[in-house]
């Protein structure tokens, strides 16, 4: 399998497609141009399977449209969020673009609450990691040695708390007891930026240094 990041929509939020030796693959957070997302997997002759959340908001969910009018496929998200896709005041784009509200028309299948989950070829350990919204999940390909972490843990930074459902206290738990747990060497995909390793965010990341467990 491989990964490749793929910059979209108003906030150049990363989508990722993982792609196995089928030509099979699931795409990340589609977040907008989903006409050049499309082209992309067209032209490199894959075929998506599911469409695979981290969140619901507006920046990651504005091309799933354009990829189910191309392809019928599952949209999973996790259950808190599950409303999200249709509503543009919970998903943020009613205050941040008004007038250009952004929504999906995908009834979203639900993930689990965590464990191993598997779509078609595709195998994660699902990590609910909220914090940054309530929704939020992380998915771990031990395979790749990578995990899809939405706006949970960024290079250097973590995700903004200030939105509904936000709690700084509840996203610094999740990062430290889930996304820290994963071997130092894991890569970390991040929903805005470059990658990382699990490592350099230990050693490195200002917003993590002194976090009490207990």
């Amino acid at each position: 399998m491989k990964w490749q990041r793929i910059p979209l929509g108003p906030l150049q939020t990363n989508a990722y497609i993982l792609a196995n030796t089928k030509k099979e693959c699931v795409i990340f957070d589609p977040g907008g141009d989903g006409q050049i997302l499309t082209a992309i997997l067209r032209k490199q002759g894959l075929t998506p399977t599911a469409i695979l959340l981290t969140h619901a908001h507006f920046d990651h969910i504005g091309a799933i449209d354009d990829c189910l009018a191309q392809w019928k496929i599952p949209v999973y998200i996790q259950e808190k969020e599950k409303n999200w896709l249709k509503d543009s005041a919970l998903n943020g784009s009613a205050y941040f673009i008004p007038g250009q509200e952004i929504l999906s028309k995908a009834d979203p299948d639900i993930l689990p609450i965590e464990g191993e989950f598997s779509v078609g070829d595709f195998t994660f350990d699902l990590f609910y990691t909220p914090g940054h919204s309530p929704g939020s999940v992380s998915y771990h390909c031990k395979e790749l040695g990578v995990v899809f972490s939405g706006d949970a843990l960024f290079q250097g930074s973590i995700g903004r708390t200030d939105l509904p459902g936000g709690s700084h206290e509840q996203l610094l738990d999740s990062i430290h007891k889930k996304l820290l747990t994963l071997p130092e060497e894991t890569i970390v995909l991040s929903g805005h930026g470059p990658e990382t390793t699990i490592e350099a965010e230990m050693d490195s990341n200002p917003f993590l240094n002194g976090f009490n467990l207990s």
